[in-house]
């Protein structure tokens, strides 16, 4: 758009409990595991949103970045050594899961 504004992307979140949960509680989402987790009001976060046009007002939910999905079968072999998360069905560009908690495994 020359002379305009980039595009934004609007992405409904309901913000799930804050503390940590089991896999067997998952069930806002897929079970994800994620290289970072970030709140949705720290810096990097505002600093990526903003790159992909996206716009997250007044919503404080934890973020998934860089996530990839953990089979049952992963979860048996402690397949995630970074940051375990369970993500609400919200990903932006594959890059940001939002409304994440984090899980025990």
């Amino acid at each position: 758009m020359p002379g305009g504004s980039p595009p934004t992307e609007t992405v409904t979140v309901t913000a799930p409990a804050s503390t940590e949960t089991t896999v067997s509680q998952c069930n806002t989402g897929s079970i994800q595991c994620c290289n970072q987790v970030v709140s949705s009001t720290s810096a990097e976060a505002d600093l990526l949103l903003g790159l992909l046009g996206v716009v997250l007002d007044g919503v404080d939910v934890l973020l998934g970045l860089d996530c990839s999905p953990i089979s049952v079968v992963g979860i048996a072999n402690g397949a995630c050594s970074a940051a375990p998360v369970c993500c609400e069905n919200n990903s932006i560009g594959g890059l940001i899961n939002v409304g994440c908690v984090p899980i025990i495994l």
